[in-house]
């Protein structure tokens, strides 16, 4: 005779009901936040800072109602703060390492900070790390290059950082073109140079700091945002930094800014020509706000663009 509903959830009660053999106490925390992808010959893993958290405020008042309703529709918060990924990319090429931005270390609060403790679970201390490539030099970026007293925490570690971006953030006579919440990056500008002098390399626009990875200018977010190429055989990973903050929005609305661009018409532009690009040629991407792993491709959207997660794949 078939079982009824009663049969069944009688039964998940006593299971429920049942003591258990193998208890343990809720672990409380994620597993260590690591995922490998090839690309190529270069192994590429993408590395979990932890979030922060961003009111949809960033995005314009004048948006709030169109942000809630795609926060809505994206199941994500509408009237609270906005998790957002902070992603780093180390890449193993050539017999070397070259860690992709080091996330915000100390300075973004407790749901940060994760780099060195997700680095060290993959084997990996700060002291293997032969190179740290910038995207720019926002703190969620460029935070975990400094401990709160201003000591370089990766010790042997080239720091190369785009050309455009250290000449604007290391010359204080620029303080007044930039939003007011972001004036103190030129203080930890100089705080950087200091702990990395005799170690910093400043990267002229479409150069190559490392075998099979070469910079792209992508230039309004900040005056020298830089997209990093990388390359092997037929195979490309495009690691684009800021080019949007909550994929749910700014894919969406890609003529959307955030209230920390220096150069909100140029990002704006420089967006919906690297979506455009990405979706055209059919790039892998990775994004430092993106979801973790952060890999996913660019599709067109009506007027705007979505994100295709990449698969999870089991093997390299």
């Amino acid at each position: 005779m078939p079982s009824t509903r009663r049969q069944f959830l009688a039964g998940a009660a006593t299971l429920a009901a049942a003591p258990s053999l193998a208890a343990a106490p809720p672990a409380g925390r994620q597993v260590p936040s690591l995922y490998r992808t090839r690309i190529g010959e270069i192994e590429v893993t993408a590395v979990s800072d932890g979030i922060i958290n961003l009111p949809p405020q960033v995005f314009g008042d004048a948006n709030l109602a169109e942000s809630r309703r795609l926060l809505a529709e994206a199941r994500l918060p509408t009237d609270g703060p906005v998790p957002c990924a902070v992603n780093t990319f180390l890449v193993n090429t050539a017999g070397r390492l070259a860690l992709i931005d080091t996330g915000s270390g100390e300075a973004l609060g407790p749901t940060m900070g994760q780099l060195p403790a997700n680095l060290a679970a993959m084997g990996v201390q700060p002291g293997m790390v032969d190179l740290v490539l910038l995207t720019h030099l926002h703190r969620d970026h460029a935070g975990g290059l400094c401990d709160r007293d201003g000591r370089a925490l990766f010790p042997t570690a080239e720091l190369v950082v785009p050309e455009a971006e250290a000449a604007f953030w290391l010359d204080e006579g620029n303080i007044g073109r930039v939003p007011q919440g972001s004036r103190g990056g030129f203080a930890y500008a100089r705080q950087v140079a200091a702990a990395y002098q005799g170690r910093l390399r400043r990267l002229p626009g479409g150069a190559s700091p490392v075998a099979g990875v070469t910079s792209i200018d992508a230039f309004g977010h900040t005056p020298g945002h830089t997209l990093y190429r990388v390359a092997s055989g037929a195979d490309q990973l495009l690691v684009f930094g800021d080019m949007v903050h909550v994929p749910a929005l700014q894919t969406r609305h890609p003529g959307w800014g955030i209230a920390f661009d220096v150069d909100p018409a140029g990002a704006v532009a420089t967006r919906r020509r690297v979506l455009d690009m990405a979706a055209a040629d059919r790039l892998l991407c990775a994004g430092m706000h993106m979801d973790f792993p952060g890999l996913g491709f660019i599709r067109r959207e009506g007027d705007g663009y979505g994100i295709i997660p990449a698969p999870w794949r089991p093997l390299l």
